[in-house]
């Protein structure tokens, strides 16, 4: 009996693979039109160093662009229904992605190639996916300088792309279990 509980329970643990989960994204410029236009995706994937962000994003302007969660998770109004920064600690402070008392919605600045892309990937080491679900990505037209100073929120001016994180995609775990590899005693 017991030989077969130990053989049920190494079963269940080498035959349960979980699935890796990952977040994405898609952006639109927040422009008025009647079609908002889809400029890519980004994606979101927890790791020991923080969360791993890798955008694919075409059609912007050149240069490092402010890029923050948003609290609210509606990008309608130009990307202003979005509300601030996402705070849950209420720290009403913006000091950047890499320091303990501020926003943590507050991540590295986007940096745009000179044909309009951002592919480079970023890491935000003190947010995970489980903060993102539930609010707006926002990237702003210029550069955050993780300060309220000189101007407040960084200066990173009007928004100018945006996208509603509503739920996590599941993707196939690459390492399949082949089976126990403990001898049963």
């Amino acid at each position: 009996m017991i030989k077969l509980l130990k053989l049920f329970v190494i079963t269940c643990l080498c035959f349960t693979v979980p699935a890796f989960a990952m977040v994405t994204v898609t952006l639109h410029a927040t422009q008025a039109t009647a079609q908002p236009k889809m400029l890519g995706t980004v994606t979101f994937k927890d790791t020991s160093y923080g969360l791993l962000i890798k955008p694919n994003l075409q059609g912007l302007p050149q240069g490092m662009h402010g890029l923050h969660l948003h609290l609210n998770p509606s990008c309608h109004n130009q990307g202003k229904a979005a509300g601030g920064h996402f705070d849950p600690s209420k720290t009403n402070k913006h000091v950047g992605p890499y320091v303990d008392q501020g926003h943590l919605g507050d991540l590295p600045a986007l940096h745009v190639d000179a044909n309009g892309n951002a592919t480079l990937p970023i890491l935000a080491p003190r947010i995970s996916e489980r903060d993102l679900i539930g609010h707006a990505l926002m990237v702003h037209s210029g550069h955050d300088n993780y300060s309220d100073v000189p101007k407040k929120l960084g200066g990173g001016g009007a928004r100018v792309a945006c996208g509603v994180i509503t739920a996590m995609q599941q993707t196939k775990n690459p390492k399949k279990s082949t089976g126990p590899k403990m001898p049963i005693q």
